[in-house]
């Protein structure tokens, strides 16, 4: 039976570096009686194949079937013992975590002076790195030590042990009401998009305002003024509160400069807060300032001091691609992006196995985007069926709207309209079933269902009385989010002065940002 990949042994031997691959042989060999052993056989196998079949496995008389399970088991929690002792899987939390380990293995021996001792400076490591969880965990342990170990300076240390507890857990707790507020709305984020009508922004602003906790910023440390500005971040992005989200993202990014060592720590919340930010000025359309902060970013990233393991690089590869792109939206130099497209396309079968679905599609409507503004709608088309075709895509209704929308006017671009009446009953009726249909997209489809019935040479008006329809949307609170995904109105435009959309984008930009 092939898997192709999908087995979480494979996918974890895939995933190591030669270096870890060399270690983990290392690992093994220490001990003769493991030089033939039959997990190791299994990695060999494994490691050379292209693709998980286990009838190739049980073919190859490694391992019988019934046993088979039981030695993947054990072959995948040998390679996490080897990676967890691989120095480069090494960092500040497993230290304190490797100190506590070993503090507990001296208090059950009985040395609870030799114990107390790790712990002191275990828990100065974990306060000075804002591991404030593993800091309470510390205390606890102290405390129980201190009921057993008896000095005269007992009840000073009692204090200062219930002092300490007590205020590690109250900022445990913010950081936790905090950080569940934050992931709570990114998850509405990703699943609904943007806020349709006051009903819906009421309903958040209610939410929000209900599971905000009460806090002093001035008395809060690193972590919980992070989850502080996240969990303010995404309830502005879901109220399309763009100059807010600039605000939020910025104290975010800030944050971490002026925590410099934090970078390291945190290297993830370091690149989300600057995809935030540089997704704001995008939203902005602030060009000269979301280049000077992406060539930051990168500058940060490419820095030998940075740390990479491969989830941050998946993330690297990710957010500064995203942002190569969307730099040529703002001022409409599509075709300047269309350069960018086949080495991303390349770089994604390397990521492959890191890489979501669901920001794989994001991927395929960037292109699609880049293709349409440079005239190219056939190969627009081609990226926005990946998208369309994906049936088990369940995120993102709003990109799933959208990319349908998007193929509909690069149809009509095109002139293929032998089946345009099939594509516009489609996308009626899956805008309706992700209730998703509102007025600009109302006033879309009716627009290019009346096409057969207008006259050439009316045509032009047709698009004029379009564009007049929707200008009163392009400003609207919750009608304004098509237009992020798709500029209709410089399309619209576009055809009423036989111009390309780049060229009207680009134009529009240039005359809003003259001095």
């Amino acid at each position: 039976m092939t898997k192709d990949q999908k087995d979480n042994l494979f996918l974890l031997i895939k995933s190591l570096t030669k270096s870890e691959k060399r270690q983990f042989k290392l690992y093994v060999g220490r001990l003769v009686v493991n030089s033939d052993s039959k997990f190791l056989n299994l990695f060999n196998l494994l490691d050379k194949a292209k693709i998980y079949n286990e009838a190739s496995i049980l073919k190859s008389g490694i391992v019988k079937k019934q046993q088979l399970a039981n030695i993947k088991a054990h072959l995948y929690k040998q390679i996490l013992i080897s990676l967890k002792l691989n120095p480069s899987h090494q960092n500040v939390r497993s230290q304190i975590r490797e100190q506590l380990d070993f503090a507990s293995i001296l208090y059950h021996k009985g040395l609870y002076k030799q114990s107390l001792k790790i712990l002191d400076k275990a828990k100065e490591l974990a306060i000075s790195n804002e591991e404030k969880n593993m800091a309470f965990e510390i205390v606890e342990l102290e405390k129980i030590i201190e009921t057993q170990y008896i000095t005269r300076s007992i009840s000073n240390r009692a204090d200062e042990l219930v002092v300490q507890a007590k205020e590690f857990s109250t900022l445990n707790v913010i950081a936790s009401k905090l950080s569940n507020l934050s992931l709570q709305l990114y998850s509405i984020m990703l699943k609904t998009g943007y806020v349709k009508n006051e009903e819906e922004r009421k309903k958040i602003t209610a939410y929000f305002q209900n599971r905000l906790p009460k806090i002093d910023i001035k008395t809060i440390g690193f972590r919980e003024k992070l989850w502080f500005y996240k969990a303010h971040l995404w309830y502005n992005f879901l109220i399309q509160d763009f100059l807010n989200c600039y605000r939020y993202s910025s104290k975010l990014v800030d944050l971490f400069y002026e925590n410099p060592k934090m970078i390291n720590l945190n290297p993830v919340f370091f690149l989300k807060s600057n995809n935030y930010l540089l997704e704001s000025i995008f939203f902005l359309r602030k060009k000269p300032k979301f280049v000077e902060k992406l060539n930051e970013l990168k500058i940060t990233v490419n820095n030998a001091n940075f740390i990479k393991d491969q989830n941050v690089s998946t993330l690297v590869f990710l957010y500064t691609n995203f942002h190569n792109i969307n730099q040529h939206f703002i001022d409409g130099s599509f075709e300047d992006g269309l350069a960018i497209i086949p080495q991303i396309e390349k770089d994604l079968e390397l990521f492959n196995n890191r890489i979501d679905p669901h920001h794989k599609m994001i991927f395929y409507y960037k292109f699609a985007s880049l293709q349409f503004g440079a005239g190219n709608n056939l190969t627009c088309i081609d990226y926005l069926s990946r998208i369309i075709s994906n049936k088990s895509l369940s995120m993102r209704e709003d990109l799933l709207c959208f990319s349908r929308l998007l193929n509909l006017v690069a149809h009509y671009d095109e002139g293929i309209d032998y089946h345009l009446e099939a594509l516009l009953k489609s996308t009626y009726k899956f805008l309706i079933k992700m209730n998703d249909l509102h007025e600009v997209q109302k006033e879309m489809i009716k627009f290019i269902r009346g096409l057969q019935d207008i006259y050439p040479h009316d045509l032009k008006n047709a698009f004029k009385d379009l564009l007049e329809r929707l200008k009163v949307y392009e400003d609207h609170p919750y009608e304004r989010r098509a237009f992020l995904y798709l500029d209709i109105i410089s399309w619209l435009e576009s055809k009423i002065e036989n111009k390309s959309v780049g060229e009207i984008i680009k134009n529009k930009y240039l005359s809003k940002n003259m001095i």
